[in-house]
């Protein structure tokens, strides 16, 4: 007998079919993004008003999702694409210590500026008086647009008139970022995997780009910018090197002939386990802090709380390790050293900041390159110089690893090709006023 099919089995096949529809809509304008379009696996669920994702699914509710392509598809699109700029955009994963309420606000103004400035036919629509004046408020004031900046400024507003805004830029349901119990190990994979999208989204937008728009243009900086904000312990792996720790290595280690041995020659294995295997980690560091009259003391020791916490996981460190922690502003003021992270909590109860002059980079550097050539410090793994104004750089290329910390906008074209540079946002560093 025929299986007759249920109201319910028709929604979902057709509901399907409609997702499949918009993506292809969205894939014709935004070529570059194909691979992103493609990766939620949409899974119905009935409390879904539009959509959500968590990075790995579209949930969507099929009778919705008919209904909204029978009267708005332009809509349905719009909203597609909304939840996928969220993923490519990191929103999921990077809220830190902000207020969750506010920042589900930033981060769905962040992606409709992002859709109506690319002005493409699937998604184009007629911006409100509430858009066109918060966006020319956000573009006078910043550079460079992103959900952190936006955040910041919404902070500034009474909160009335900043939940206001919820009603006028709401697209899809965020509840499912904060799903309590989703395992840690499924979210970073999910956004690694979307770090990955994003980085190929960005090479297949510089070599499509020849003849696009000025807007589609502008949204690669957006991502570049994005990208510049992503992960600062993502960005402290660039400075691990390779070398062998002692425990034992399970990719070197046989266990048919120790388990061989020990059945044959009862307690003699014929094999013993590695004691050492090589580790990517980082043995050797240098911080230079800019304590110019410019730097917020409570920034500073964010930063450092933030830094040993993140070094004193056992993936990101070997165990026998080296802090330089240098403060500088137009010249070095105290230089102290930790040996081991267990020492860190300690420093930090005992820190004092030592400046309040002006900016200057160069002594910094000088005072640690006579350290390296005296022989009073090895070559170090990396030199990270924490700041948040403008000073003079220096003009020779170190023998170490270098990368500028800004906690502001900055002129990216003064940093050094030599050195690596990434914007820190004041909400990473949760250090409070004493």
């Amino acid at each position: 007998m025929p299986h007759i099919q249920t109201q319910t089995e028709w929604e979902v096949e057709m509901s399907l079919k409609a997702l499949r529809l918009i993506r292809d809509e969205l894939y014709v304008d935004l070529r570059f993004f194909g691979a992103a379009l493609s990766q939620l696996e949409p899974k119905e669920h009935g409390a879904v008003r539009t959509f959500a994702t968590d990075g790995v699914y579209l949930y969507y509710n099929p009778g919705r999702t008919l209904s909204v392509f029978r009267d708005n598809s332009k809509f349905l699109c719009r909203a597609f694409l909304h939840s996928v700029f969220h993923c490519i955009f990191s929103h999921l994963w990077i809220a830190g210590s902000r207020k969750p309420e506010l920042w589900d606000i930033a981060c769905d103004i962040m992606v409709e500026y992002t859709i109506d400035r690319l002005e493409k036919p699937s998604v184009k629509r007629i911006l409100t008086w509430t858009r066109r004046q918060l966006y020319q408020k956000l573009e006078e004031e910043n550079r460079n647009i992103s959900a952190a900046v936006i955040y910041r400024a919404l902070q500034k507003l009474p909160k009335e008139q900043a939940l206001s805004l919820q009603m006028e830029f709401f697209t899809d349901d965020h509840s499912f970022w904060r799903k309590k119990d989703q395992p840690g190990a499924k979210k970073s994979a999910a956004q690694a995997k979307w770090e990955k999208l994003t980085r190929q989204a960005s090479i297949q937008q510089d070599r499509l780009l020849k003849g696009e728009s000025e807007a589609l243009r502008q949204l690669d900086l957006r991502l570049q910018a994005e990208k510049s904000r992503r992960s600062y312990q993502d960005f402290l792996k660039k400075f691990t090197r390779i070398r062998e720790e002692m425990h034992c290595d399970p990719d070197a280690f046989d266990l048919n002939y120790y388990t061989y041995g020990l059945r044959l020659y009862q307690n003699m294995p014929l094999i013993e386990p590695l004691e050492t295997r090589e580790e990517r980690k980082i043995q050797e560091f240098i911080i230079v802090l800019d304590t110019s009259d410019s730097t917020s003391g409570n920034l500073i020791r964010g930063f450092l709380t933030e830094t040993f916490r993140i070094l004193k996981q056992q993936e990101n460190f070997f165990h026998t390790c080296k802090i330089r922690i240098i403060q500088s502003d137009n010249q070095v003021r105290k230089d102290q050293e930790i040996t081991d992270l267990s020492q860190a909590e300690r420093f930090l109860s005992k820190f004092e900041i030592a400046g309040g002059g002006g900016t200057d980079f160069r002594p910094a550097f000088s005072y640690v390159n006579r350290l390296i050539e005296q022989g009073s410090l090895s070559k170090p793994d990396g030199l990270l110089y924490f700041t948040d104004g403008k000073g003079i750089y220096p003009k020779k290329r170190p023998v170490y690893q270098t990368a500028f910390l800004f906690l502001e906008e900055y002129d990216e074209t003064a940093v050094p090709p030599w050195a690596m540079h990434i914007r820190l946002e004041p909400e990473q560093l949760r250090a409070k006023e004493k």
